[in-house]
């Protein structure tokens, strides 16, 4: 915009003046009193403060538009009090008016935040457009302010929508997955509701190892899904009522690979997919798919895995007769160091004894 645009401009802003405040500091009283009457009767409310003290406290106890400063003062300067003024209010115009036509000193005003500088004895004219000039950018931040704030709102509002439908498919991708499971689960009488059992009890280890809210959430839905790739393995195989043959449980073993590639879209799991992974993982490296040993395996994973045994171990199936708690513990604790990571056993006997005595205070009659 060329200076007279701008001037235009910033007149048909301020149609009323009496709305703009303007604070006049200076310490020569002929100064303060000709300046604050030619404003006053271009139409400006203006007050006037002696020093930059003053100036200070009028702009803590009342709103200015914008404040013309004197640089060379009694103790505070102009230039010093630039920063503290814009301090108190950030949105203050301030033009600088100085004696002195000094370059490093009008720089230095203008690099603390001054939109003017003039030099006295200052002409009338000048002051009036250096005013509107000052004003036409206060005016310009304030909006550019005003639409910043709007686009963090909308940014704001879209980024939670955006989370929200994130969010939904993420539950509906889950819940796919979950379909699968249970779907396959109805087929086996010895399966049902096997992935909730498991994802329970996975579950209540990791918290009794005392391990973050995320990663106990984690580990349980990892047990909802972790037995997903069993859709791809023939229902013969899965439902045979005695051992497997070599070539069979191959073939068994594939749905750790066939399920991960069933929820590999699904990014977002992290480390879910990693617990997945391992279930099937011993503590001593004879597992699959990676024979992975120790902590190598993730915890999540170590965990899954000792779920998964106890919960086959006292389920029972076709070819096996279930086993009580106690046997099954028993019959994990000679497999600790091979099987499973100890921590994790240690954590698995102190759930189930826990789940046993409350089992029985439950059953005492009143």
């Amino acid at each position: 915009l060329s200076p007279s645009a701008i001037v235009t401009a910033t007149e048909m802003l301020l149609t009323d003046r009496r709305t703009v405040r303007v604070l006049l500091v200076d310490d020569e009283e002929a100064i303060r009193l000709s300046l604050s009457t030619f404003l006053t009767r271009s139409g400006y409310d203006v007050d006037t403060a002696s020093s930059a003290s003053q100036a200070l406290a009028m702009l803590e106890s009342g709103h200015y538009s914008l404040m013309l400063s004197d640089i060379r003062m009694p103790g505070m300067s102009g230039v010093e009090l630039v920063p503290r003024a814009l301090a108190s209010n950030p949105d203050l115009a301030i033009v600088m008016l100085t004696a002195v036509n000094d370059a490093p000193t009008a720089t230095e005003a203008l690099s603390r935040g001054a939109m003017g500088y003039l030099t006295k004895p200052v002409e009338l004219p000048d002051l009036h457009d250096s005013i509107l000039k000052a004003l036409h950018r206060r005016e310009m931040l304030l909006q550019q302010r005003e639409i910043d704030h709007v686009i963090r709102e909308e940014v704001a509002v879209r980024t939670a929508e955006i989370e929200r439908e994130k969010s939904a498919l993420r539950d509906l991708t889950i819940q796919v997955a979950e379909s699968l499971v249970i779907a396959m689960e109805a087929k086996n009488p010895y399966m049902r509701g096997r992935s909730i059992r498991i994802g329970e009890l996975a579950a209540s280890i990791a918290d009794e190892m005392a391990l973050d809210v995320d990663t106990v959430e984690a580990v349980r839905l990892a047990a909802r899904l972790m037995d997903v790739g069993k859709i791809g393995i023939r229902e013969e195989i899965l439902n045979k009522p005695g051992a497997l043959t070599p070539e069979e449980f191959a073939h068994v073993k594939q749905h750790v690979e066939i399920g991960l590639n069933i929820l590999a879209p699904m990014k977002h799991l992290g480390t879910v997919l990693d617990y997945v992974r391992d279930h099937h993982e011993h503590f001593d490296g004879t597992g699959y798919p990676r024979q992975l040993t120790d902590n190598q395996i993730s915890v999540g994973g170590r965990i899954l895995a000792a779920a998964d045994a106890y919960d086959a171990l006292t389920s029972g199936r076709s070819y096996q007769e279930p086993l009580n708690p106690t046997k099954t513990l028993d019959y994990l604790g000679e497999r600790v160091g091979t099987l499973l990571d100890p921590a994790v056993f240690l954590a698995l006997s102190a759930v189930v004894r826990r789940r046993r005595s409350l089992t029985f205070i439950t059953a005492i009659p009143n």
